[in-house]
């Protein structure tokens, strides 16, 4: 699943290709918005909180998440789509360019002043202008048995970390990933390594792991081969994707295991 700062960036490209054009064409492939028409509305800002995006004219927030398969795509009008016309549920055209979300797991059309509602549940937006550490940690808190690894995820703690970012976090700050909240040495310390990790991967891109996807490699701290384990739920034997992407990476002698 894109995390925080793929879902910044395509903000970003969104922003630069339809902030302050007027849409020509608007085509909602999704029975509940299927009659919604945009044509004549002027985009006027393009955002991001967490792994939400949202594209704002006068009057609607339009708000889609990616889950696992989803993503944006900015072409010229009249040009060749890069992925099936099939997976579009979104269309949105200017005078020279079209954006096309292509497999969006959420669309939503809401009134402008109700786009909290799509966030009122979430912690604090790692890359957002309102990012607040302490309110994270408070957050955090509220679970203290809960492990570090999993309460990473939870995006009513903080809003931006997918599998990816934890695995990396946890391994930047030398902390087991199942070590309780409660039993993390520096819980402040591992939140503001989270929006440092988050802020440089998403002004400075691409992020270069350090643990996740390195099983079996030399940890770039000790030599130590880098171990992958299920954290969490364990998926069906058979089901291999989610094994794989619930597993967490991490070094077993810089990251040695903490219990209460």
């Amino acid at each position: 699943m894109p995390e925080g700062d793929t879902v910044y960036l395509t903000a970003q490209r969104l922003r630069a290709a339809l902030a302050g054009e007027v849409l020509t064409r608007s085509d909602f492939r999704v029975p509940r918005y299927a009659t919604v028409d945009l044509r004549g509305q002027t985009v006027d800002s393009v955002g991001s909180y967490g792994k939400h995006l949202f594209i704002r004219t006068e009057t609607v927030s339009i708000h889609t998440h990616l889950k696992m398969e989803g993503s944006w795509r900015v072409f010229h009008c009249g040009q060749r789509w890069t992925q099936p016309r099939v997976t579009a549920r979104v269309v949105l055209a200017a005078e020279e360019v079209e954006a096309v979300g292509f497999s969006l797991g959420i669309v939503e059309v809401l009134r402008r002043g109700e786009e909290h509602r799509a966030i009122d549940h979430l912690g604090p937006d790692l890359l957002g202008p309102d990012w607040d550490p302490a309110e994270a940690v408070g957050l955090l808190m509220n679970h203290p048995g809960e492990a570090i690894g999993i309460a990473l995820l939870d995006q009513r703690n903080l809003a931006g970390i997918g599998n990816i970012y934890r695995s990396e976090v946890c391994f930047l700050r030398r902390v087991h990933p199942a070590t309780p909240v409660a039993a993390v040495p520096d819980l402040l310390a591992l939140v503001n390594e989270a929006h440092r990790v988050l802020t440089t991967a998403a002004h400075q891109p691409p992020w270069r792991p350090l643990a996740y996807g390195r099983t079996r490699r030399p940890c770039q701290r000790c030599g130590t081969p880098i171990k992958v384990e299920l954290l969490g739920e364990t998926a069906p034997e058979s089901d291999r994707v989610s094994r794989r992407e619930r597993g967490i990476y991490f070094c077993p002698r810089c990251q040695p295991a903490v219990s209460l």
